[in-house]
């Protein structure tokens, strides 16, 4: 921790939610002449890493001067009026709740617009590529650092945009379909959910989420409260996503580019269970209670749904994608995150806060690890990589073979790496449920969950085995490259940051504990 004013504070967290948006205009605008390097697409892309580096240098320096003492108290906080006749203000703040996905969206897109420098995804101009990648950057960041209901609808609602372009322009085969089906999905669950919201806003005569939050629900009766859970929990369902509200994600994750991958599964699904979180478990308390065991009982739904899905994927002769794959198995992992949730105890809820940032750094590396198994072979069809010799990547690329194992026995949950402790800490919240939710009923969804981890190291043990392991290269065939220094470069800090926190996890849970304890106790201060 550094000592820094909270003027500073104050300053930083502007500049992370709005740099990125003038940092998009920039990249509209004609390149200088001095910066335009070998040609004007090659000035762009740069332009793309420097501001998402300077963007993460300051999510750093916010992270460090946070005060870790507080973590339960709102930070670097900007208060104005914005709409005085509905009270809409622009409230920023961040808490050992947010402080971590902040910083997590920061890296990500960073090392997103790292690689595309090396690696620009097929399709038009990169000025609208690098454009897109810095408005989605923006309002995500918004979204996690927003503290007005009206401000975090909209700030929900911009990433839509700029993903649909991502995915419609650059993606590949069937992208035009599957994003369509990204935005009517999305959009018409955010309908819903803006109902929600301003049903909230009315009956407590505020937008504010901090008075709200401290107000606990007293200031809303019961059956408000149950319709408010309805209305902004099928908008947040969809975005996480909670089976059966899942299908348009396989599709979209298939579809997208490989850092269109990264950033929906490492950072957009967090929006939805962020939101959870932040504004149904301290607003609507009572709301919550009555829906905990349905959401309960869809997020094991989607855990098991997820692993058969993906073991169904992973059987020789299905003919299964492995991004489609990845994408399907995240469907079973935020079941988990919505399962913690769902338990209402600090247990469970920081379970549900560290599994989703070990999913934003392990699945994110999984599909920068696809996306170049594609780029080399072709192809991510599973029968096709494991076919003949099949890829045996631990023969052919051995680095490459074991970053791939490596995820992938992170993703399944060995103890000792950051997709453990989530996952665990859910299952222990899920064994003693809060006080008024039905023990029998939790006791098993636990056991459910608890085999679906099962499940989950089958499949991805399978897959292990499928595309790394096989006979040794043909003489006379042509060398794959093993990875290469910039993909070093952009997959080394998620490798580090999941040993990280497998191995340290106090780090994550020592920001988020105290925040979670006063939350459900009556806010945030």
């Amino acid at each position: 921790m550094i000592d820094i004013s909270e003027s500073v504070m104050q300053f930083l967290l502007a500049l992370i939610v709005v740099g990125p948006l003038l940092g998009a205009a920039a990249a509209l605008l004609p390149a200088p002449p001095g910066l335009r390097g070998k040609s004007p697409d090659q000035a762009v892309l740069r332009h793309g890493v420097t501001v998402t580096g300077v963007i993460l240098l300051a999510a750093i320096v916010l992270a460090l001067g946070f005060d870790h003492d507080q973590p339960s108290r709102m930070q670097a906080t900007t208060d104005i009026s914005w709409i005085h006749a509905l009270d809409v203000r622009i409230h920023l703040g961040v808490d050992g709740i947010s402080l971590p996905l902040l910083v997590l969206t920061a890296l990500l897109t960073f090392l997103c617009a790292l690689y595309s420098y090396f690696k620009m995804p097929a399709g038009p101009s990169p000025k609208g590529f690098v454009a897109l990648l810095l408005v989605l950057e923006s309002g995500t960041l918004a979204t996690f650092a927003v503290l007005d209901l009206v401000l975090f609808f909209l700030a929900f609602e911009m990433v839509l945009i700029p993903m649909y372009f991502l995915i419609a322009r650059w993606g590949g085969e069937g992208r035009q379909a599957a994003a369509w089906k990204f935005i009517l999905y999305t959009l018409l669950g955010s309908v819903v959910m803006l109902l929600g919201l301003l049903l909230i806003g009315v009956k407590a005569g505020t937008f504010d989420m901090v008075a709200l939050a401290t107000d606990n629900g007293r200031g809303l009766t019961t059956s408000v409260q149950v319709i408010a859970v309805l209305a902004i929990g099928i908008g947040l369902a969809v975005k996480t996503p909670m089976w059966p509200l899942h299908s348009w994600l396989p599709d979209a994750h298939t579809a997208a580019p490989t850092v269109g991958s990264v950033l929906l599964a490492g950072v957009l699904l967090k929006m939805g269970t962020y939101g959870f979180v932040r504004i149904l478990l301290p607003i609507t308390p009572d709301g919550m209670r009555v829906f905990a065991p349905y959401l309960a009982a869809f997020a094991v739904a989607g855990i098991i749904y997820g692993s058969l899905a993906c073991l169904a994927l992973a059987r020789p002769g299905n003919k299964g994608d492995l991004k489609r794959l990845i994408a399907y198995s995240s469907v079973g992992h935020m079941g988990f995150v919505l399962l913690g949730i769902a338990t209402m105890t600090p247990t469970g809820v920081n379970g549900a806060l560290f599994a989703n940032v070990a999913h934003g750094l392990v699945t994110g590396l999984l599909f920068f690890l696809v996306g170049a198994i594609k780029d080399r072979y072709g192809t991510a069809d599973l029968d096709t990589l494991a076919g003949a010799t099949g890829a045996a990547l631990y023969g052919r690329a051995p680095r490459l073979g074991a970053l791939l194992a490596f995820a992938a026995v992170a993703s399944l949950g060995l103890p000792g790496l950051a997709g453990f402790w989530g996952e665990m800490l859910a299952l222990f919240g899920a064994f003693e449920p809060a006080e008024g939710l039905s023990r029998p009923a939790f006791l098993t969804f636990t056991a459910i969950g608890a085999f679906g981890t099962l499940l989950t190291a089958a499949y991805l043990l399978l897959v292990v085995r499928r595309v790394c392991m096989g006979g040794p290269r043909p003489v006379g065939e042509t060398p794959i490259a093993d990875v290469q220094g910039y993909e070093f470069a952009a997959w080394t800090p998620l490798v580090a940051l999941t040993v990280l926190a497998g191995l340290w996890p106090a780090v994550l849970l020592g920001l988020t504990d105290p925040a979670v304890q006063q939350l459900l106790a009556g806010g945030t201060r």
